[in-house]
């Protein structure tokens, strides 16, 4: 059974092959997570993203850092590769 969390995560979190690049983003946003950690790796704070993504909310970030969570590797590997093409 999953948690609440989990439940939450799943309906908020998607991949739609497409929609940037197949990468996981926030729920009908073209937002995608790893932009949300990456930023918040480089010191953005909660009220920054949401102030900076209006279409966001706090279970949105929640989902996001859910998200990292069970897919680090994932999304370091995006961050790593969007650097690389920086």
């Amino acid at each position: 059974m999953l948690s609440f969390l989990q439940h939450n995560q799943n309906k908020l979190i998607q991949k739609t092959a497409g929609v940037c690049g197949g990468n996981a983003r926030i729920r009908d946003t073209r937002i995608p997570v790893w932009t949300l950690v990456s930023f918040r790796q480089q010191g953005a704070s909660e009220e920054e993203l949401l102030r900076n993504y209006l279409g966001l909310n706090q279970q949105d970030l929640a989902a996001a850092w859910s998200y990292y969570g069970q897919y680090s590797q994932e999304i370091d590997q995006l961050i790593a590769s969007w650097d690389e093409n920086d």
